[in-house]
């Protein structure tokens, strides 16, 4: 049964590590649905849970280029917090008084202005380590503890609130686009799947590549289009609670028919990773930068006599990973309504798990963007778990750090295997 199953996966071309992370968050959704009673896999717990991971997954997708230069970035978390302060300030105490109080330009304004400031230090990062030479661990290190200082003397060690509510909507509950557009995206997403195993396939047989059964190729496409038709269902699923629904009628003076329900749909937060994770992916795969980050990752002597400046490549990948990490203070912030000085606090460490565990290595040149996500998703789940069952945070951070070590080693196993290490 065995060997049959493993000659089906080969007919599919599907990439094992992808299952077997898809496996391990089946599992873990599974034991914790168990010990929960029945409350961890529910529409409610599934939508909040996409919320939590959204930051971590834009992060992790800039970490797999980090990584794969051989390089690591300790100072994201606190990169977030201070872009996520200033961004508040801006929204809060700033802007409302050049632009008006509620002009719907104050979250336009905020998102350039921290896209622009976190691009800005990540360069500068990625410029002291490689011009300067300074390994990247130290410059990080130093910008873990700087840029956590500076997000404290932005705001003094209060909390900036309330934040825009346009703002808002970019990261937390009230930003979704409704039953009706989440179906109409996860049609447009199925076509646009479909298509994509077309033109690949053609491709493959112009150029004299061996392509799968046309019976393997209707498999993967109808697996593919039932997993967005299903996450689809799920995020549809998910009720408004009525007193938020009365609220909202009795603000416009109306009042709520009888038996009157609605669903949230998709979150922006949610779309905002897609469409992350698809730019990431072609940059990754399509580009000539994204080419460059692989080859310099798996031999940067090779790449830097073969021409390519590594050099401003390590500034590129690190100003990437800064307005990455832009998006995920937008993310975060705008989820919790406000800026406050613990924002992204041990991001760092989720991130650099979430793309190990997606089968980045270490070592450099390897790495996948969906495997990042992927990998936020289960640390996710493991850290909401862990809390709906009441496991107390050191125990948590404990379990947390043995999984990372246990990925890892799993890692260094599968390439050798593969031949890949």
């Amino acid at each position: 049964m065995s060997g049959g199953l493993g000659k089906l996966i080969k007919t599919l071309q599907i990439d094992t590590r992808l299952l077997g992370m898809i496996g391990a968050f089946i599992v873990i959704s599974l034991v914790f649905h168990v010990a929960t009673g029945g409350t961890f896999l529910t529409p409610r717990n599934l939508f909040t849970l996409t919320l939590q991971t959204a930051s971590v997954a834009v992060m992790a997708t800039g970490m797999v280029f980090v990584i794969v230069t051989r390089n690591i970035d300790l100072s994201i978390g606190s990169l977030l917090g201070i872009v996520g302060m200033i961004m508040g300030v801006i929204q809060v105490q700033i802007l409302p008084d050049i632009v008006g109080f509620g002009s719907p330009s104050i979250w336009i304004i905020t998102v350039i202005a921290g896209l622009l400031l976190g691009a800005a230090i990540g360069a500068f990062q990625g410029w002291l380590i490689g011009y300067l030479v300074i390994p990247s661990f130290i410059v990080t290190l130093g910008g873990l503890l700087i840029w956590r200082g500076g997000a404290w003397w932005v705001s003094k060690g209060t909390t900036i609130s309330p934040l825009d509510p346009n703002f808002i909507m970019l990261g937390g509950a009230s930003g979704t686009i409704g039953v009706t557009a989440s179906w109409a995206l996860a049609l447009v997403g199925s076509a646009l799947t479909v298509l994509f195993l077309i033109n690949t396939r053609r491709k493959h047989i112009s150029h004299g590549f061996a392509v799968k059964p046309m019976w393997a190729e209707y498999a993967l496409g109808a697996i593919l289009v039932g997993a967005i038709c299903g996450i689809t269902a799920i995020m549809n699923a998910y009720l408004v609670p009525t007193r938020i629904l009365e609220r909202r009628f009795a603000a416009e003076g109306l009042e709520m028919p009888e038996g009157y329900t609605e669903a949230y749909g998709f979150p922006i937060s949610v779309l905002i990773v897609l469409a992350v994770a698809i730019a990431m992916t072609i940059i990754s795969k399509k580009t000539r930068f994204g080419r460059y980050v692989f080859a310099m990752g798996g031999n940067p002597d090779a790449a830097e006599l073969s021409g390519i400046n590594t050099r401003l490549l390590t500034v590129k990948v690190f100003a990437l990973m800064g307005a990455l990490t832009a998006i995920a203070a937008v993310i975060a912030s705008a989820r919790l309504g406000s800026a406050g000085s613990s924002l992204g606090e041990l991001d760092e460490l989720r991130v650099i798990a979430a793309a190990v565990i997606g089968g980045t290595a270490l070592a450099g040149g390897v790495g996948t963007i969906y495997g990042a996500i992927l990998g936020a998703l289960i640390m996710q789940a493991l850290v909401s778990g862990m809390g709906m069952v009441g496991v107390d945070s050191p125990l948590q951070n404990m379990i947390v750090g043995g999984v990372l070590i246990l990925a890892v080693w799993i890692d260094i196993l599968y390439r050798r295997k593969t031949g890949d290490a």
